[in-house]
């Protein structure tokens, strides 16, 4: 049997152009790289999976590599290009300093620093979540980053740069990472599942962008649990029952009952969401997402921050129409007052059914 190998690492950018939703900081990358303007050292900051470890290592490898293009990206064809991708380079050395945090760890480091690089111009250390070095670690660093050899180049990587203390920050060139948009992610879950021979709607591939919360390696974890649930076919129902997602009709089937007035269906529909194994702070949260999203609808200019499939979009223009503008502000107020409370009621079934007759008791019938 051949060894499985999952995506995020499967498809894990090698090039500058492959890496996804970060398009203005890799091309000040190259740029850097094409006029030879290199700092010598770089706090990539960012949440998780949005490629900080990744362009960390594109970045040493591009620089490193003796024949580069006139893009200003790795040849990939070169002894320096090749040993990077066989995992045999000794160029790029990388440090977690989650698990190696001490003084100690950082003297081993400022002594490799010592030693030239032998195939190519630099010797990068990647230092992964450097925020949790210790205070001592930390001023055990400080010369070497700031006067390091002129072969030396420091990248650190961080999901947390308010704790990495002022003097490294001065010292470094900080590159903010963007939580990559749900746009990017479909398009980029389109290409792999084109790739693996998976069918997949576009609702489904929303739903998994949305569940990665702009992390391209949760989306690609989640997009093989999926896989490998649904097989090669997969389907927007599907995926909702597979993740446990609370199905977009339950929120629209809810906000119909509050224009209504029916606070018994609206009681049943709590009830049956409730049998479904479902939270009932989760339904809150996400009938207060929905509140907001078809607000947003409200207004054509405005509609474009949802991100969500066209027939769901559909959905919720045609909802919004029915809503007035009043309604939607009361009935979000009433939800974020649950939802504040909720953690210090001691009957939290009954705080989440009186939020649903207040918002029963709430006029949506006057349109603006």
């Amino acid at each position: 049997m051949d060894n499985y190998l999952v995506s995020a690492r499967k498809y894990r950018p090698i090039t500058f152009d492959t890496v996804v939703g970060q398009a203005p900081l890799v091309t000040t990358l190259k740029n850097a790289i094409k006029s030879g303007q290199l700092a010598h050292a770089y706090l990539f900051c960012g949440s998780r999976g949005v490629g900080k470890t990744t362009t960390a290592r594109i970045f040493a490898k591009t620089i490193n590599c003796l024949n580069p293009t006139k893009d200003g990206e790795a040849c990939g064809e070169c002894e320096s290009c090749k040993a990077f991708t066989d995992g045999r380079s000794f160029n790029i050395h990388e440090l977690d300093a989650a698990s190696n945090n001490s003084v100690d760890d950082i003297r081993n480091l400022t002594d490799q620093v010592r030693i030239p690089p032998q195939i190519g111009k630099y010797s990068v250390y990647i230092i992964d979540e450097v925020h949790m070095l210790t205070s001592s670690a930390f001023n055990a660093f400080l010369k070497t980053l700031e006067e390091p050899p002129s072969y030396a180049i420091f990248i650190l990587a961080t999901t947390e740069k308010h704790k990495v203390i002022a003097t490294i920050l001065s010292r470094c060139q900080i590159y903010d990472f963007n939580r990559i948009s749900v746009k990017d992610t479909v398009a980029h879950l389109k290409g792999i599942a084109a790739k693996e021979g998976v069918e997949i709607d576009d609702e489904a591939l929303n739903v998994i962008a949305l569940k990665s919360d702009g992390g391209m390696r949760d989306a690609l974890s989640t997009f093989d649990q999926v896989v490998s649930f649904c097989g090669s076919k997969v389907d927007y129902h599907s995926v909702i029952e597979n993740l446990n997602i609370l199905d977009y009709d339950y929120y629209f089937r809810s906000i119909d009952l509050f224009l209504t007035n029916n606070v018994p269906a609206a009681l049943l529909l709590f009830n049956e969401i409730l049998d479904r194994g479902f939270d009932a702070h989760n339904y809150v949260t996400g009938l207060s997402e929905h509140l907001r999203d078809t607000l947003v609808c409200k207004d054509k200019s405005t509609a474009d921050l949802l991100e969500v499939g066209s027939s769901i979009r559909d959905k919720y223009t045609e909802q919004a129409s029915r809503c007035s503008v009043d309604f939607l502000y009361d009935a979000l107020e009433v939800c974020n007052d649950c939802d504040i409370s909720y953690k210090q009621s001691k009957n939290k079934r009954l705080a989440v059914e009186l939020m649903l007759i207040r918002l029963c008791q709430l006029s949506g019938q006057k349109k603006n």
